[in-house]
């Protein structure tokens, strides 16, 4: 992409309204704009970067063995009912009314949902475990939205819902979540410490929350330092083998959040293990037996032909919230840092004169090469002078940037930037394309 012709409307000053480092780069950059409290417009640049968060979740989800569809954003309230959280689910539900007055509402979550789907469609244990997901954006009408899309009313989450026999059954499928989301997490470049937490209005009594340590995180956790270090399994796991060491090298270890903190437990580590920290909530499981289908009547014929209620779990995390999340753990003075997996392009190619002959030809075969290469590319052809376009690519977190200037290229040399250090290295263009196209 031509930075001359894309739309990447950067501020040069912060609006007072953004009181966190994410909500102030989301917006300085160019990757979204308000439209009502607490509801966002997603920008080019916002949007590139979104789709790579959701296709990495898409993928760890799928390796997972659970099946993606798509269920609408608007619910009908009787389903609500026959759960009984209808009323009990308080004003964060936008409830609506059709033109025939039929009670809707604006889908904060969707159990009642997939478990109509479930129970219309399954009748015997034989098409179980069955694990489905969808990726879709949903609205809590929250009191205070802030902090951009950390608490925002309209937000983009992935929740998979699973559907099994039994409590062993069920329990198997959670820890498939429980790796499935380590997995995830490690790919988006954070470090997400599974904690023990409240089950708040989805129900049941196992759930953990994933939470990466920040400064600016919501509440407080606490932690053995020992799960910072803990391995997180990678690519070759196979999803149908015994999950439980893992998941009991993450669950043994203390770790909660504030509302399930045991003070003597965490005291009883050694001193130097106490971890006392702010957290940013990335994802959240839960398994809550048969809650929903014993209200609504999910059932299946056992083997032994007698039906019972399935046993589910639910598992979210929130897409868009990421993004914020992300920019909290990596950042610094001069903008965001971005991991190589969601950089919203790979590399930037800098000219320092356009209309240069020499400075035009390198830039266009370094532009060339790269698009071939798959790093898609963003080239800054602009009449900017040199600092802005140094500052433009630092502060939208370009993850490689290759400076092309007459002076170096008469030198033969251009400057190869990593942002996620500051390493500049002054290399032949042949050396630099090399360098930002080799595989990881």
């Amino acid at each position: 992409m031509r930075l001359s012709r894309y739309f990447l409307p950067i501020l040069k000053e912060t609006p007072k309204e953004a009181e966190i480092v994410s909500h102030r780069l989301m917006l300085r950059a160019g990757m979204m704009r308000q439209q009502a409290a607490g509801i966002y417009a997603w920008l080019p640049l916002g949007f590139k970067v979104l789709q790579k968060v959701e296709q990495i979740v898409r993928e760890e989800q799928d390796r997972s063995g659970a099946i993606e569809l798509l269920m609408p954003t608007i619910q009908a309230a009787d389903l609500w009912r026959e759960s009984g959280r209808y009323d009990a689910y308080g004003k964060e539900m936008l409830r609506i009314t059709d033109r025939h007055e039929r009670e809707m509402l604006f889908g904060p979550t969707n159990e009642e949902m997939i478990t109509d789907i479930f129970r219309t469609s399954v009748r015997s244990y034989r098409d179980l475990p069955l694990n489905l997901y969808h990726i879709q954006w949903k609205f809590r009408d929250e009191v205070r939205p802030r902090f951009g899309v950390m608490r925002g009313r309209e937000f983009l989450m992935k929740d998979a819902y699973s559907f099994d026999l039994d409590q062993a059954g069920a329990r198997v499928a959670y820890n498939k979540m429980f790796v499935a989301y380590l997995r995830t997490f490690e790919r988006l470049g954070l470090k997400a410490i599974p904690m023990r937490a409240d089950t708040g209005p989805i129900g049941g009594d196992l759930s953990h929350e994933f939470i990466i340590l920040a400064s600016t995180g919501e509440s407080a956790v606490f932690c053995d330092r020992a799960l910072l270090d803990t391995p997180v399994p990678g690519e070759d796991l196979d999803f149908d083998a015994d999950l439980t060491p893992i998941v009991e090298s993450f669950t043994t270890k203390y770790a909660a959040t504030e509302e399930m903190h045991d003070e003597a437990a965490f005291k009883a580590l050694p001193e130097d293990r106490q971890v006392s920290a702010r957290g940013i909530e990335v994802g959240h499981i839960f398994y809550f037996g048969t809650k929903y289908s014993d209200a609504m009547g999910a059932k299946v014929a056992g083997p032994d032909g007698v039906e019972r209620p399935v046993h589910m779990g639910s598992y979210g995390v929130g897409v868009s919230r990421l993004l914020g999340a992300i920019i909290e753990a990596s950042h610094d003075d001069a903008g965001i840092i971005w991991p190589d997996s969601v950089a919203p392009f790979g590399v930037g190619i800098l000219n320092l004169k356009p209309g240069d002959a020499a400075v035009d030809a390198a830039c266009e075969s370094a532009y060339a090469t790269l698009a071939a290469a798959g790093r898609d590319p963003l080239y800054d052809d602009t009449d900017q002078r040199p600092g802005a376009k140094f500052a433009t690519a630092d502060l939208i977190g370009l993850p490689w940037q290759i400076v092309v200037g007459p002076k170096g290229l008469a030198e033969g040399v251009v400057e190869l930037k990593r942002r996620a250090t500051g390493e500049k290295q002054s290399v032949s263009l042949e050396s630099a394309l090399a360098r930002v196209t080799e595989k990881s």
